[in-house]
């Protein structure tokens, strides 16, 4: 594996997406970013008085009335901007560090100019996904997880212009449904590998 490779999952949620991005990291030695990003960020930005409350809310987008209250309270950019553009620069400043997995947070769109970032999305059939986050979150039902995926779309779309879950948006798409964690991770690491050798 080259120097400075850097891999961003995008999951539907109840996938087991992070779980595959954990076992990657673990593979390649190296770590993973998931929401410890926001609470970086929120902990980054002065006004946040609440971090837990700022890392549940991570995918809301400012609405035309959030921006005016903003604008009221004395803050030219509204909360959830101001949120991810800090994700955004933690995102790029652990980049030049070195070689990393990174979770969600458009990560894929705001690497997408270096030569060696690999994007994937995993995605897992609804049955398989309901079963998985009841088991997680013992009280999750489909709605609940269509509605965190519809977030989700619609997060990525405020803010990067594109479609989340286009598959012209990523590497490779995978399914989880009928093979195991570390299968889906060796995936990704075969890909890269084959990948890398040109």
């Amino acid at each position: 594996m080259k120097e400075n490779t850097f891999i961003t999952i995008t999951r539907q949620y109840g996938s087991g997406g992070l779980a595959v991005a954990e076992a990657v990291a673990k593979s390649l030695g190296v770590k993973c970013y998931d929401r410890n990003i926001v609470t970086k960020a929120a902990e980054n930005i002065q006004n946040f008085d609440d971090i837990r409350s700022v890392v549940a809310d991570a995918y809301d987008t400012p609405n035309d009335f959030i921006a005016t209250l903003s604008f009221l309270a004395g803050q030219s950019v509204p909360r959830q901007n101001q949120m991810y553009n800090e994700q955004e620069r933690i995102i790029l400043d652990i980049a030049q560090e070195g070689s990393a997995v990174f979770v969600g947070r458009c990560a894929d769109y705001i690497l997408r100019n270096e030569p060696t970032c690999y994007s994937f999305f995993i995605y897992a059939d609804d049955d398989y996904r309901r079963e998985r986050v009841k088991e997680i979150y013992k009280d999750s039902s489909l709605q609940d997880v269509r509605d965190v995926d519809k977030q989700r779309k619609s997060y990525y779309a405020y803010y990067t212009g594109r479609t989340w879950g286009d598959p012209q948006n990523y590497d490779l798409m995978i399914n989880t449904t009928k093979i195991s964690t570390e299968t889906a991770a060796q995936i990704i690491l075969n890909y890269i590998e084959l990948r890398q050798r040109g």
